[in-house]
């Protein structure tokens, strides 16, 4: 059915009201909607269709979550890693480490290109005697990734407190250990951290930086990623040095050090 702007909101509320289960509005010309609204198979079809107008359509129950979970396949990430969704069983090619990711959260998993800077980087970077900081670790894919990858210690932390919880969880299933805490990296001891991941937002990582380069060791290297092109040279500009730049479709990262360190690259 067909609405215009100012009785748009009401309609929506009167459907909601008459027991849909799911409303999909789509904007046309003039200020004017699409409305598509789901009922149940035992509605009154012929009544709704009286009090609102449009037309009526029938369709099979369908299994919609069967059809997305269908539609993700694992994937191969730079040499090392293989991300499985959480529901499939297959096997870790030879030579790459399994990781299970739940793909309906985007942002928290290796199918994210941001995730997948990261991801190529930890690779090149990390050494078995490192200690880890992952900053803003949502689903904990990160810290998961370093642990499994022999990292010696590993810490993770975010703001979210629910974030952290799911992230507790994702570290149990996967049968890793990480030290997880609510907060960021303003609460790391200086100096401590050889490698620092952070997939975060271009406003974090620039509002970050100095207590990312306090908290590195010396040699220590911050990757970091989750902003998009046009803002990669104010995120660049937070930082002493960047080292490499990192770049996968729209999506930007850096690898950054700290110019107060001597000791070289790693």
């Amino acid at each position: 059915m067909e609405s215009d702007s100012e009785t748009k909101d009401l309609l929506v509320a009167e459907l909601w009201g008459q027991g849909s289960t799911g409303i999909v509005e789509t904007d046309l010309p003039d200020g004017r909607c699409l409305l598509r609204a789901f009922f149940d198979l035992d509605a009154d079809g012929a009544a709704l269709v009286g009090r609102f107008g449009g037309k009526l359509e029938h369709h099979a129950p369908r299994d919609w979550v069967a059809e997305s979970q269908a539609n993700w396949e694992p994937i191969a990430v730079g040499e090392r890693f293989y991300l499985v969704p959480q529901w499939r069983d297959d096997p870790a090619p030879a030579g790459r480490v399994r990781i299970e990711i739940n793909p309906g959260l985007a942002c928290g998993t290796g199918f994210h290109e941001a995730t997948q800077l990261c991801l190529e980087a930890i690779e090149k970077y990390q050494r078995p005697n490192m200690t880890v900081l992952d900053v803003g670790a949502g689903s904990a894919i990160l810290s998961i990734a370093s642990a499994l990858l022999g990292a010696r210690r590993v810490i993770a932390c975010d703001l979210d407190p629910v974030a952290v919880a799911i992230a507790a969880g994702n570290v149990r299933s996967a049968g890793v250990e990480v030290l997880l805490f609510t907060g960021s990296a303003d609460a790391i001891r200086p100096g401590s951290i050889d490698l620092i991941v952070a997939n975060i937002s271009a406003a974090a990582a620039i509002d970050l930086a100095p207590h990312f380069l306090r908290s590195l060791a010396p040699g220590g290297r911050l990757i970091a990623s989750g902003f998009e092109a046009p803002e990669a040279a104010a995120v660049e500009y937070a930082y002493d040095a960047i080292e490499r730049r990192l770049s996968k479709n729209d999506w930007r990262g850096i690898v950054a050090y700290s110019n107060s360190d001597s000791t070289g690259t790693i």
